[in-house]
């Protein structure tokens, strides 16, 4: 098979090297030039496990090709994937002037039968926005060319998005055609032989299937950081609570972490854009709201508790911060709690060195050098009045406390990620706050 896949973001790029490492013809389309001319030579535009090695291999087998010319690429695709940027409007709302404008490209280029295929995550309702569109297109050329539309939401997560698109928990596909079901069947046959499901439903459930999906993940986060918050008050720690209730089968054990509140290009986005779908439609989602109103609070946690105990006043403080990426193993730094910390503690007088395995440049290229950077996480540490951990790399789990101890100005932790033992820390003699526990 022939596949195009226009855009080479984190979904692009992803989509497209896997599809190439089952022995599917791939052309990557992007108009820029540099990351196209980058990738060709190995250079990649994210930071993913796994991706460089996979992209670098595929290239060089002749499966993965990368171009800046949809007009080339197009012709002759069996499935053209739309994998744009859809950021958010000023009211919340995705914006589709990038998706829609791909579309009219396809439209105006293709000379055979397709499958265009979402797989940027899009409100319900667009797919018939993406089929008007490349069909106005073929009506200006008078030719007539069958295209199906389907609609293929991502589950990627950053950090594991190799794993999770070779090894799909699901794989969802929106079509109204038996041709296009047919089609995308015959694509992700590798996909499923081990019992993966491909689940074909109508367009507008698949593409509601995306959000509802992050927006319930964003939930869990909200609601556990909002019981970690009534803990402290009452007393109670939430790290016991969360093996209490994740014992339950019906509950589970994933993403019901207490921590600093969630970041990222997805849950974010996908959260406000749900919000506004139900305004455009006179529904109000209460809930969500609820939830993206608990994790804008929860991302000021860690400096009220740094305020409480050094006071308002930080001039003159300097602290460690490890961690700046929204999560581990990516360099992404989209929402990432991290840069509202460090907002609040530069207003509020404070000096921040820090140490991010992967995020200090996307960080240098957001903030520049609103603080000051370090190549080794102990020399973060040199004369801090405390230590900030705001990202849970494996590399900070199990740190030398001898050493953070020896280069720290006071034995002060504040723990944004709950990855250290409350009571091991007493015992070393730290102060030590922590999420959801007093």
């Amino acid at each position: 098979m022939k596949i195009a896949v226009v855009g080479t973001g984190y979904v692009g790029l992803v989509t497209g090297t896997c599809l190439a490492e089952v022995g599917t013809d791939v052309t990557c389309i992007d108009i820029d030039i540099h990351k196209i001319e980058n990738l060709k030579n190995g250079i990649m535009p994210i930071y993913e496990p796994g991706l460089e090695a996979m992209v670098t291999r595929n290239f060089n087998k002749g499966k993965l090709h990368f171009s800046t010319q949809i007009s080339e690429s197009i012709q002759g695709a069996d499935v053209a994937f739309i994998a744009v940027g859809t950021p958010p409007g000023e009211d919340g709302s995705a914006d589709l002037q990038y998706v829609l404008k791909v579309a009219s490209q396809i439209g105006a280029n293709i000379n055979s039968y397709v499958v265009v295929v979402t797989k940027s995550t899009v409100p319900v309702g667009t797919a018939e926005k993406v089929r008007s569109a490349v069909q106005a297109e073929l009506d200006k050329r008078g030719v007539s060319i069958d295209f199906d539309i389907a609609s293929n939401p991502e589950f990627l997560k950053e950090g594991a998005a190799i794993d999770d698109f070779m090894k799909p928990d699901r794989i969802v596909v929106g079509v109204d055609a038996d041709k296009a079901q047919e089609t995308m069947g015959k694509l992700y046959k590798p996909f499923i032989m081990n019992g993966h499901p491909l689940i074909f439903m109508d367009i507008p459930s698949a593409e509601m299937t995306k959000y509802a999906a992050n927006s319930m993940l964003a939930t869990r986060i909200s609601f556990m950081n909002d019981i970690a918050n009534l803990c402290e008050i009452m007393g109670a720690d939430v790290n016991a609570v969360r093996r209490g209730i994740g014992s339950d089968p019906r509950i589970g054990s994933r993403f019901i972490y207490a921590g600093i509140g969630y970041g990222g290009s997805c849950f974010p986005k996908d959260v406000k854009a749900l919000i506004k779908t139900g305004a455009q439609n006179n529904y109000r989602m209460r809930i969500l709201e609820a939830v993206e109103e608990v994790n804008e609070a929860q991302k000021s946690v860690l400096f009220n508790k740094i305020t409480k105990s050094l006071g308002n006043d930080l001039s003159g403080k300097t602290f460690a911060m490890w961690g700046l990426s929204f999560k581990p193993n990516t360099d992404d730094m989209r929402e990432a709690p991290s840069l509202v910390l460090i907002e609040k503690i530069k207003a509020a007088g404070g000096h921040i060195v820090a140490y991010d395995p992967v995020a200090m440049p996307e960080t240098k290229h957001l903030i520049g050098e609103a603080i000051h950077y370090v190549d080794e996480p102990y020399l973060a540490l040199e004369n801090a009045d405390a230590l900030l951990l705001v990202t849970e790399w494996s590399e900070f789990k199990l740190p030398d406390f001898d050493e953070v101890s020896k280069r720290l100005k006071n034995k002060l932790i504040f723990d944004g990620r709950n990855i250290y033992d409350k009571a091991e820390m007493a015992e070393l003699g730290y102060e030590y706050y922590c999420i959801g526990s007093n």
